[in-house]
């Protein structure tokens, strides 16, 4: 298998991009292709130990910036965006890697790829922390305004992924609102309700943004405008209190003692909320695999979201996404 890596995209490219994918290619023993400015890569390449028999480098000479416009990028061909989004579609590699704008990333996939057919809108989730694991918010800001069908349509998709990446049995779907009664919400939730009801998925009704870190659902369910404000809130209150609680421990001795005690625990507590533990997750709906990875990855990040798009094409997430939105009324 070949998987090719936006070697230029993310804070810490290409560096750690390189790093990661190198992990990964060694692990795996998989080709990994990586895409982008060919000096610099095969600089860092030179600079690294390891067995790069499994690495191959593309030339990519454009390099898409993380606040371009999607509407730019899609007009930049030499970007390493662009070329590896387009030997996915040509079929040299069987996925593609980026860390980069996801924007960018979203839009040239699909206008090069296109989207898996019966597929309305592709739809990015992101794996978030709770007190029973993990659960998948969809979609994050792919989809703005939305319509029933959508939604309907990332509930599927998002059951599809937890099954094959996370091997969830029958993953629960909760439709994001300001109440668990049934008519509670906008106009949306209103009339994506009973479409859940019918559709192919195991829904449990509506959640509040309250049940999210508790786990109420598998998979979290909502337009892209809410979804993005959802995770960055959650984002920011978790940055926020690593803050305050550094200030605490500074300022007091006894606390200090403790942190020799709960260090296990605190290391065990942050392999959860890490997100270099998962890499990254498939942009669903669009008829490749492509991963897109926290734009903050470092090697770990890097390596791993490799995994996940190796282990998505070998079982077969895109055809089964395909035969799940056949059964029901996904579209």
């Amino acid at each position: 298998m070949r998987i090719a890596v936006d070697a230029m995209g993310g804070d810490y490219a290409p560096f750690e991009v390189v790093k990661g994918a190198l992990w990964a290619s060694e692990e795996l023993g998989d080709e990994v292709v990586l895409v982008g400015v060919e000096d610099k890569v095969r600089e860092i390449l030179d600079s690294l130990e390891g067995d790069k028999k499994f690495i191959d480098v593309v030339d990519a000479r454009d390099v898409v910036s993380m606040d371009e416009k999607p509407t730019q990028a899609l007009k930049r061909e030499d970007s390493s965006i662009s070329k590896g989004l387009s030997m996915l579609k040509r079929g040299d590699v069987q996925a593609f890697v980026s860390a980069g704008n996801t924007g960018a990333v979203s839009a040239t996939a699909l206008m090069k790829i296109g989207r898996i057919k019966g597929v309305l809108r592709p739809a990015l989730g992101v794996l978030m922390p709770t007190l029973k694991g993990r659960s998948l918010l969809i979609d994050v800001g792919a989809n703005v305004d939305c319509k029933p069908e959508y939604l309907v349509q990332f509930a599927i998709m998002g059951t599809v992924y937890m099954e094959t990446i996370l091997h969830k049995e029958r993953p629960s779907v909760g439709l994001l609102t300001i109440g668990s009664e049934e008519k509670k919400g906008n106009k949306l939730v209103l009339d994506t309700y009973p479409l859940l009801k019918e559709a192919p998925v195991n829904f449990i009704g509506n959640i509040e943004g309250g049940d999210v870190p508790a786990g109420a659902a598998d998979i979290v369910v909502c337009d892209g405008f809410v979804g993005n404000i959802m995770l960055k809130f959650i984002e920011g209150v978790a940055e926020g209190l690593y803050k305050l609680l550094q200030e605490e421990i500074s300022y007091r001795f006894w606390p200090k003692i403790g942190m020799i005690f709960m260090l296990p625990m605190l290391k065990d507590l942050w392999k959860d909320f890490n997100y270099e533990e998962y890499g990254g997750v498939p942009l669903l709906g669009i008829n490749g695999v492509v991963v897109i990875a926290h734009g903050k990855s470092k090697a770990l990040a890097i390596s791993n979201a490799v995994k996940v798009a190796k282990y998505f094409h070998e079982q077969g997430g895109v055809e089964k996404i395909g035969r799940r939105l056949s059964e029901g009324d996904g579209n």
